[in-house]
């Protein structure tokens, strides 16, 4: 028996009746000879920590741009705190890990720089509108390997495109990590507020504390516990720990996300955002060339989201400085 044969039988025998197994997967939308190893959820979560977008995520803005701080959140550092909290829910429920990770660390490989402030500015440009998480589909199927894609399967594309927005996923491990991605960002997002004086401990909300726990350790492990203790069927918390978790997202909202001190910084996060966009519709020569083929395939609007969309923090404001800024200034003397 080959190794992935062997850890498909042994997913038969463990997993539970609401787990997607590896051998009930729907396929790729090219069809690939079965890896020996590796089951097709295994090879998928491989392809997408290989990938450049995973890569890029490093340099990413989660909340706050360009911290001063080497402990604050990055996208990839989010990327893997969901991970590691899906993964313990699917395990705990007998769920597919494997899928349950591929899904996670997936999720956000379509996310702008400067964090949602360049996906706002992105949405307001682009004619249909740009969400980061249907953004991170298309890096999977359309930009990826010089514009190849990844051919992940269906079930954690479904996972990575659901993972917020409307639609729901279709698959358990999908809702695992939709539910793990929030769990995740509202309580590292606190830590990172609290480090950064915009919130104090003394101004977060009663209610949510008493439910969940004053320390992110105690809040995440509540959650968590509620989630494994009252999902089956449908995966879901119980009620009054769902209404206190809402309650502190809300109020994330309300204090950190919207927060008027930072509001500046980010109207210029979204100025470069608008200025790029506006430069490389107009100059379509100055695409590098994959997105010019992208735009002859898919259009030159949507090959000039997908080239912004990619770019890290530091890339977008190097490249902003480069068009905007005269030389002799940048290297600080005037000749």
């Amino acid at each position: 028996m080959l190794p992935r044969e062997r850890t498909e039988q042994n997913e038969k025998l463990i997993l539970s009746e609401y787990a997607c197994r590896a051998d009930m997967s729907k396929g790729r939308a090219v069809y690939e000879k079965p890896c020996d190893l590796r089951t097709d959820f295994q090879r998928d979560r491989d392809r997408i920590l290989h990938c450049n977008a995973f890569r890029r995520l490093k340099r990413k803005t989660q909340v706050f741009l360009d911290p001063l701080g080497d402990h604050y959140r990055t996208r990839l550092t989010h990327t893997l705190e969901v991970s590691q909290i899906s993964r313990t829910v699917a395990r705990a429920l007998g769920l597919n890990e494997d899928l349950t990770e591929a899904v996670a660390l997936g999720h956000d490989l379509g996310h702008t720089p400067f964090g949602h402030d360049g996906e706002r500015a992105l949405n307001s440009i682009v004619r249909g509108g740009f969400r980061h998480n249907i953004q991170s589909g298309r890096v999977c199927q359309r930009i990826e390997k010089d514009g190849k894609g990844l051919n992940l399967t269906f079930e954690v594309l479904d996972g990575i495109i659901s993972h917020t927005g409307d639609k729901m996923p279709e698959t358990r491990e999908g809702m695992v990590v939709r539910f793990c991605d929030k769990i995740a960002y509202i309580n590292h997002d606190i830590e990172d507020a609290i480090r950064g004086g915009v919130l104090t401990q003394n101004a977060l909300p009663e209610f949510p504390l008493r439910v969940l726990g004053k320390t992110k350790s105690e809040r995440i492990s509540t959650l968590v516990n509620s989630l494994v203790n009252n999902s089956g069927e449908e995966i879901k918390m119980d009620y009054m720990t769902q209404q206190a978790h809402d309650e502190l997202r809300a109020f994330m909202f309300e204090r950190v996300y919207r927060e008027t001190r930072t509001v500046a910084e980010k109207d210029k996060a979204q100025f470069i955002i608008r200025y790029l966009f506006e430069y490389f519709y107009t100059n379509k020569d100055k695409l590098p060339l994959l997105y010019l083929e992208i735009s002859e395939r898919d259009g030159l609007e949507t090959a000039v989201a997908d080239f912004i969309s990619g770019m890290t923090d530091d890339y977008a404001v190097d490249l902003f400085t480069s068009l905007c800024v005269p030389k002799s200034w940048r290297s600080g003397y005037i000749t």
